[in-house]
């Protein structure tokens, strides 16, 4: 049973950095992709980042690119979010999401992933 799982959100002063964590397993095959989305108070669901695990390829939204960087480890099935130069407006609920489309990856869609964590708050706030 595929399961993932969101670690490391908290507090950070604008400008701060953190780094969210998202231990996958289960998936039985490796071409699977893992995202991160983000939900912030009264808006949408957004995608933000999504990385290949076969081949490590990435895909940013234009709001976090330069700035959020996605990686893996891969002998730790631990995927992680960095992120850096966090505005207010980067203040969400932040998901990781697994599945087996690469469309829903490189679209940063969330119709095509399957297996969601349970979210992890990040609040930028001076």
């Amino acid at each position: 049973q595929v399961h993932v799982a969101e670690s490391g959100g908290g507090l950070v002063q604008p400008g701060g950095s953190l780094r969210l964590s998202c231990a996958a397993s289960g998936f039985t095959r490796d071409d699977y992709y893992i995202g991160w989305f983000r939900q912030a108070p009264g808006k949408e669901r957004e995608g933000i980042s999504c990385i290949s695990n076969k081949d490590s390829r990435t895909y940013y939204a234009d709001s976090v690119k330069d700035r959020f960087s996605i990686s893996r480890d891969n002998a730790k099935k631990t995927f992680y979010l960095q992120m850096n130069s966090l505005k207010l407006t980067d203040t969400a609920v932040y998901y990781c999401a697994g599945g087996i489309s690469l469309i829903s990856c490189v679209r940063l869609n969330d119709i095509g992933m399957q297996y969601w964590g349970k979210g992890a708050l990040v609040n930028v706030s001076s």
